[in-house]
C-alpha cells in the first residue's frame, strides 16, 4: 500500500472499513478506530454513511456485512461472474436428477448450468420459465421440455406474469431448481424483482423437493422480495466458499447443504 490507513481520504477509508467487515464478519468503532487511526466519532460516522447506503448492517457498538444484496446486472452480463463456482454447482446439482422425473428450472444463470449437465439425459420432463434454459435444451431430443408462456422480462431472458402464473397451476414436478438473490436464515429465499418472485413462489409450491443453487454471495444476503420460507427448502448447493457457520446453521434447521 502507498498510503498509510490514516491518510486515506474519506471513500478509500470507507471502502478500507466495508473489506474488513467483509473479511472479519464484524468490527466495533473501537476496533476501526484504533486500525485506521481515526477518532471514535468519524468511526462511528463512517460507518452511518456505509450502513445508510447498505454496504454494512449496523448492530450494537459496530457494524457487519450488509445482508441486503445490491442489484443485479442483466443475466447475460452475469455469465462470466463466478462461473467456476456455478459450472460445479450445476453439475452437483444435476447429480440430483434420475432418469424419468420431472423437474422445474428457474431462470437465472445457476439454475442454465443445472440445464447444461442434463442436456444428454434421458426421460426428463423439463418445465421452464427462461428462454436460456429452453434453448440450451431444445436439441435434447430424449427430453420433454415445457416452455410456460407469458410476458418476456428482457434483462433475464424469462417469462412471468399473469400467463406463467396460471400454467404453472397446471403442473407438478418432483425436483424444483431455483436461483435466489439472497438465502438467509431469518428471511428465507428472496429475488430482487417482485414481479418474478411470484412465479419463484409458485414453482416451489409445485415441486416435491426445493433445490436452491446458489453461490456463496447469496448466503445471508436479503433483497426485498419473498419467496419461500427456509423451511420449503430441502437442499441447497453452493460452493466451497459457503461459509462454515451458516452452514452448519442451515443443517441444524433441516436443510441438506451440498458444497461443490
Amino acid at each position: 500500500m502507498t498510503k498509510t490507513a490514516s491518510s486515506l481520504s474519506s471513500v478509500e477509508r470507507q471502502e478500507t472499513i466495508v473489506k474488513l467487515i467483509e473479511q472479519r464478519n464484524r468490527m466495533t468503532v473501537a476496533q476501526i478506530s484504533e486500525e485506521l487511526g481515526v477518532s471514535v466519532a468519524t468511526a462511528r460516522r463512517d460507518l452511518d454513511e456505509l450502513a445508510a447506503r447498505s454496504r454494512v448492517e449496523r448492530v450494537h457498538g459496530g457494524a457487519i456485512p450488509a445482508r441486503f444484496a445490491p442489484p443485479e446486472p442483466p443475466a447475460v452480463h452475469r455469465l462470466v461472474d463466478r462461473a467456476a463456482e456455478k459450472r460445479r454447482i450445476g453439475v452437483a446439482a444435476a447429480a440430483l436428477v434420475r432418469e424419468g422425473e420431472t423437474i422445474f428450472l428457474g431462470s437465472g444463470t445457476t439454475t442454465l448450468e443445472v440445464a447444461r449437465q442434463i442436456r444428454a439425459r434421458r426421460g426428463l420432463t423439463v418445465v421452464t420459465n427462461s428462454l436460456h434454459v429452453i434453448t440450451v435444451l431444445a436439441d435434447s431430443a430424449d427430453i420433454a421440455l415445457i416452455c410456460l408462456g407469458g410476458l418476456l422480462r428482457r434483462s433475464e431472458m424469462s417469462l412471468i406474469g399473469h400467463m406463467t402464473e396460471a400454467a404453472l397451476g397446471d403442473v407438478r414436478a418432483n425436483k424444483v431448481f431455483l436461483g435466489v438473490r439472497g438465502i438467509d436464515l431469518e428471511h428465507g429465499l428472496t429475488n430482487a424483482y417482485l414481479p418474478e418472485t411470484e412465479v419463484d413462489r409458485l414453482m416451489v409450491r409445485a415441486g416435491r423437493e426445493a433445490i436452491v443453487v446458489a453461490d456463496h454471495t447469496k448466503c445471508g444476503q436479503v433483497a426485498a422480495g419473498f419467496v419461500a420460507p427456509l423451511s420449503a427448502v430441502h437442499t441447497l448447493v453452493t460452493d466451497n466458499d459457503a461459509p462454515d457457520d451458516f452452514v452448519d446453521a442451515l443443517a441444524e434447521r433441516g436443510v441438506r447443504v451440498l458444497r461443490a
